[in-house]
């Protein structure tokens, strides 16, 4: 069965660089940009045009870099911001405009003093206006999360109505669980007419660490877009991990959902979003965190050097990281020790290996880790007269 493809919408360059600290200059921006492109990305959030003339010079310059992806510029609901955004974007090859409006009560009382019905008015003349600069026009209905399903279903309609080809229904303060999310989605493929005009997409923050379980919840209740950044940076507690969602949809093939993403570049270009934006990766981090292939049991160490799938369920060439590793500590057993020795040159009998293995544990208890220059000084101790055979 052919799999449906799942968008990737990648927002590092915006939602991303909205943590504090993070700012990156336009050759920055440009570098990264290039590589999602190259990466498989189907859209790049190239920022907030009318935000400032730095942020308007790198969506525009990014527009002309990138030969594949669209480009996007994000607007509020706003005819200047509007303007700006169209006049970034104009070069570039696949233009898309990003407007929306908060839908939620809580947006409707507190950060507008509006009423439903003129933010409704709002988003249906933002999404109009844009179409007049580009065709593909993205509404997003800011803490849709929060919004009533009925209203929320309402304002999809009446932007579809007035051309938007993509629906962000954004769990902006990520409150959801992914049954709520799903629902959601699944709440507005049927109630929403026109709803096969336009894409619905996932825009999941990650506030009670549930970014990624529902933008997956999203797609498999009819989203076909996931809005993502590399590392899962972004505002507070940051955005759905993009690394995540693609090997979440890659290992569960009876999804039948796939994306376009090029899988063994995931690691590089998480280290170099890490870089540039002086945001170090967690080591524990899915798929990209150093510790994501690294084995320090012994019960697990003896499991992945006999088979590697006894507990591992992705192949790390598959993400870009050449071989797992099998890290030395005094939670190691013997095989470990033994398959480390036999790297650095040391073939051991069972016997050895027992002397060694004691000697190894003194070693172990006095440090964190055992390094392959600490081997050799563990074959020394022992006092096997065993020779390096490298």
């Amino acid at each position: 069965m052919d799999k449906d493809k799942v968008q990737i919408f990648d927002t590092t360059l915006r939602d991303g660089e909205q943590v504090p600290g993070c700012k990156l200059d336009t050759e920055q921006k440009l570098v990264i940009a290039a590589r999602l492109d190259e990466l498989g990305v189907d859209v790049i959030e190239a920022g907030f045009p009318i935000s400032s003339p730095g942020d308007f010079q790198s969506v525009q310059e990014i527009a002309k870099l990138v030969k594949n992806a669209t480009v996007c510029g994000l607007t509020r609901a706003v005819k200047k911001d509007i303007e700006v955004a169209a006049e970034a974007i104009r070069l570039a090859a696949k233009p898309r405009i990003h407007t929306g409006i908060g839908t939620s009560e809580s947006h409707i009382q507190f950060k507008f003093n509006s009423t439903r019905e003129k933010i409704l008015e709002r988003a249906v003349e933002a999404v109009k206006y844009a179409k007049t600069f580009v065709d593909d026009v993205e509404f997003y209905a800011e803490d849709a999360g929060r919004t009533d399903n009925e209203f929320l279903a309402r304002v999809c309609e009446a932007v579809i109505k007035a051309g938007a080809t993509v629906l962000n229904i954004p769990d902006t303060t990520g409150y959801c669980l992914p049954e709520e999310y799903g629902a959601k989605m699944k709440y507005l493929k049927e109630n929403v007419t026109g709803i096969e005009k336009a894409v619905l997409s996932c825009h999941c923050h990650n506030d009670l660490g549930l970014a990624t379980a529902n933008s997956i919840a999203g797609v498999k209740n009819g989203a076909r877009q996931i809005e993502c950044t590399i590392n899962g940076i972004g505002e507070r507690a940051g955005n759905t991990s993009l690394e995540e969602v693609v090997m979440i949809l890659r290992q569960h093939p009876y999804l039948n959902l796939d994306t376009d993403i090029d899988s063994t570049l995931l690691y590089d270009t998480s280290q170099m979003v890490s870089q540039k934006m002086g945001m170090p990766v967690q080591p524990n981090k899915a798929i990209v965190g150093s510790n994501a292939f690294a084995h320090s049991s012994g019960i697990h160490q003896d499991g992945v050097i006999k088979q590697r799938e006894t507990y591992e369920i992705i192949d790390p060439k598959d993400v870009g990281v050449s071989q797992s590793s099998i890290v030395l500590t005094a939670r190691s057993g013997r095989a470990a020790l033994a398959y480390r020795a036999k790297n650095v040159g040391y073939e051991l009998t069972k016997l050895q290996l027992d002397v060694v293995y004691d000697t190894f544990l003194k070693y172990a208890d006095r440090q964190k880790e055992i390094f392959d220059e600490d081997i050799h000084k563990i074959m020394e101790t022992s006092k096997l007269g065993i020779g390096n055979i490298a």
